[in-house]
C-alpha cells in the first residue's frame, strides 16, 4: 500500500480529535463527579444508575416524609389518650369516693361537682387533630368528633347491641298522686304537699341504655331481636312516656310484664319481665355468624344535638336528613353487615411493602358508655343532694315548731323526706359501686388504646432504624455505581492532557514535512 502524505495527515489529525475527546471527557467526569454524561457512555452503569435511583428516591420518602408524618400522627394521638386515661381514672376514683357508705353531705356535694367537670371533659381532646385532619373519625378526617354547637339535624341511627346491654334500674318514686313532688317540698309549702310514706317507694324494671337521650318523641323506635331458633321478630314499643310523667314509666314497666316503653328524654327503653326473659334468651343466628349483627337492634331518630355530643357517623349505621330524600347521606352501612363493623383503618406505608396503622378510631376509646354512665351517677346524686335538701329543712323547722300544732304535720312530712332520701342514698351507694366496675371497663379499653398506640409507634422506630440503614446502603450503592474515584480521574485527566499535547506537537511535524524531503 502506498502511503501519501495526505494519509499521514489525516492519521494524526484523528489522533489529535480522539486524544481531544478523551481529555473532553474526562474532564467533563472531574466537573460532574460523575462516571458517565449519557446513557450510550455505559449503558450497563446507566441502568444500574436509574434503578438505584428509583431506590433511592423511594427511601427518602419513607424515611423524610412517610414516616415522620406517622410519627406525628402517632404522637397527637398518644397525648389525646393519655388525657382520657387520666379523666376516667378520676372518674373511677370519684366513684369510689361515692360508694363508701360513710360519705358526707359536703363529700357529696364535692363528688357531684367533679363528676359533672369530668363529663365535660371526658370527650374534650376528640377532636385533636395533625394537619388540619381529625385522628380519631377514621376516613373522615375533615369531620370533627363531635358537634361543636347548639345544633338541629335529623338521624336516623340504628344500634345493633346484644342481651349484655340490658341492665335493671332503680327508680325512687317521689311524686304523689296529685303530681307533687318530694323535691318541691320547703318550709313554707310543706302543709300543701298531698305526699304520705305510702307514695314513696323504689321500683326495679329492666332497660336498655341508648346511646343518646333526648330522642325525638314524635317517631317510635323500631326494635328486632334473633330468637333462640335463628328468626328475625320485630318488636314494638308499647308507650312512649318521658321519666317526669305520673305515673312514670318505670312504675309502669314494673307492673307490666309485656311492656315495652319507650323513655325518649333519657334515652331509654324499658322492658317488662316477660319482655326481658325473651331478650336474654337470643342467639346469634347461625347462618349470620360471620357478621356483626348483635341479637338486638333498634332504630330510632334524634334530632336536637348539643355541644359536646358524639357523631352517629362516627359510631352506627344512620341516615342523615332522612325526610328531604335529595341531601339524605348514608353512613356505614357495613356496620350492619361485616364482621369489623365500622371500623376505619388509616395506614401509611412506611417501607418496601410495609404499612402501619396509625389511627385509633372514636369507638376504640371515646365510647358513648362514659358519658352515659356519668350521667346517670350525676343523676342519682343530684337526687338525693335535693331530698337531703328537704331533711334538712324540715329538721330545722322541727326545732322551731316543737311543741305547737304544726309538730305532727311536720314529723309526717319528714318521714316522708327520710324515706325518699334512704332509699335515694342506698340507690345512689349501689350506682357509684357499679360504676366502679364499669368505669374500670372503659379504663380497660383506654389502656388498651395507649397500648396499642406505643406498639405501634414502637415498630415505627424498629422501621424508621432500617428504613436509615437502607438508605445509607442505596446511597453508598448509587455513589459508587455513578461517582468518580477523584484521584483515579485526575491521574487520568493528566495522562490524557499529556497525550492530548503530544499528539499536538506529533501532528505538528507531520504537517510540515513533505515526501519531497525524502528524495
Amino acid at each position: 500500500m502506498r502511503i501519501t502524505n495526505k494519509i499521514m495527515q489525516n492519521n494524526s489529525l484523528n489522533n489529535v480529535n480522539y486524544n481531544k475527546i478523551m481529555a473532553d471527557k474526562i474532564n467533563s467526569q472531574m466537573s460532574t463527579q460523575k462516571k458517565i454524561i449519557r446513557p450510550s457512555d455505559d449503558p450497563v452503569i446507566a441502568i444500574r444508575a436509574l434503578r438505584l435511583r428509583s431506590n433511592v428516591s423511594e427511601v427518602t420518602q419513607y424515611y423524610s416524609k412517610n414516616i415522620p408524618d406517622a410519627e406525628s400522627w402517632l404522637s397527637v394521638t398518644e397525648g389525646a389518650l393519655d388525657n382520657v386515661v387520666k379523666v376516667i381514672t378520676d372518674m373511677y376514683k370519684q366513684c369510689t369516693k361515692g360508694s363508701s357508705g360513710e360519705i358526707t353531705s359536703e363529700d357529696r356535694k364535692i363528688v357531684l361537682q367533679s363528676l359533672k367537670a369530668l363529663r365535660d371533659e371526658v370527650y374534650a381532646t376528640g377532636d385533636a387533630d395533625y394537619a388540619g385532619r381529625y385522628v380519631f373519625t377514621g376516613y373522615r378526617t375533615d369531620t370533627s368528633l363531635m358537634f361543636p354547637g347548639r345544633t338541629e339535624q335529623t338521624y336516623s341511627i340504628t344500634e345493633q347491641l346484644d342481651k349484655s346491654a340490658i341492665d335493671s334500674v332503680t327508680h325512687v318514686k317521689t311524686i304523689g298522686p296529685n303530681g307533687d313532688d318530694l323535691y318541691d317540698m320547703t318550709a313554707n309549702n310543706y302543709k300543701n304537699m298531698d305526699l304520705t310514706e305510702n307514695d314513696i317507694d323504689a321500683v326495679e324494671v329492666h332497660r336498655i341504655r341508648l346511646a343518646y337521650s333526648e330522642i325525638d318523641e314524635g317517631t317510635v323506635p323500631q326494635l328486632s331481636y334473633t330468637d333462640k331458633n335463628g328468626q328475625v321478630i320485630d318488636i314494638n314499643a308499647t308507650d312512649t312516656v318521658n321519666s317526669y310523667a305520673v305515673p312514670s314509666p318505670y312504675e309502669q314497666a314494673a307492673l307490666d310484664k309485656d311492656a315495652v316503653i319507650f323513655v325518649p328524654d333519657t334515652g331509654e327503653i324499658l322492658l317488662g319481665e316477660n319482655v326481658y326473659n325473651t331478650f336474654m334468651e337470643t342467639k346469634d343466628n347461625p347462618l349470620t355468624s360471620d357478621r356483626n349483627e348483635g341479637e338486638i337492634r333498634i332504630t330510632y331518630e334524634k334530632t336536637k344535638w348539643d355541644k359536646g355530643d358524639l357523631r352517629p357517623e362516627h359510631y352506627f349505621a344512620c341516615t342523615s336528613n332522612p325526610a328531604d330524600p335529595d341531601k339524605k347521606i348514608d353512613y356505614n352501612q357495613d356496620y350492619l353487615t361485616s364482621v369489623t363493623g365500622s371500623t376505619q383503618v388509616i395506614e401509611y406505608d412506611v417501607g418496601f411493602n410495609q404499612s402501619i396503622r396509625v389511627n385509633s378510631t372514636a369507638d376504640e376509646c371515646f365510647k358513648h358508655g362514659v358519658g352515659r354512665e356519668t350521667d346517670d351517677l350525676i343523676r342519682a346524686l343530684e337526687n338525693t343532694v335535693a331530698a337531703e335538701k328537704v331533711v334538712a329543712e324540715l329538721t330545722e323547722l322541727l326545732k322551731q315548731k316543737e311543741g305547737t300544732s304544726e309538730e305532727a304535720e311536720i314529723r309526717k312530712k319528714l318521714d316522708v323526706a327520710n324515706k325518699a332520701y334512704t332509699l335515694l342514698k342506698d340507690n345512689t351507694q349501689i350506682l357509684f359501686e357499679h360504676g366502679i366496675t364499669t368505669m374500670q371497663g372503659y379504663l380497660d379499653d383506654a389502656n388498651l388504646a395507649v397500648t396499642n398506640n406505643a406498639t405501634r409507634g414502637q415498630k415505627l422506630a424498629l422501621i424508621e432504624s432500617r428504613m436509615q440503614t437502607q438508605k445509607t446502603n442505596f446511597e453508598t450503592l448509587k455513589s459508587e455505581n455513578e461517582d468518580i474515584d477523584i484521584a483515579e480521574v485526575m491521574i487520568q485527566m493528566t495522562t490524557a492532557e499529556q497525550t492530548y499535547y503530544a499528539s499536538l506537537m506529533a501532528t505538528g511535524k507531520v504537517m510540515q514535512t513533505t515526501l519531497l524531503e525524502f528524495i
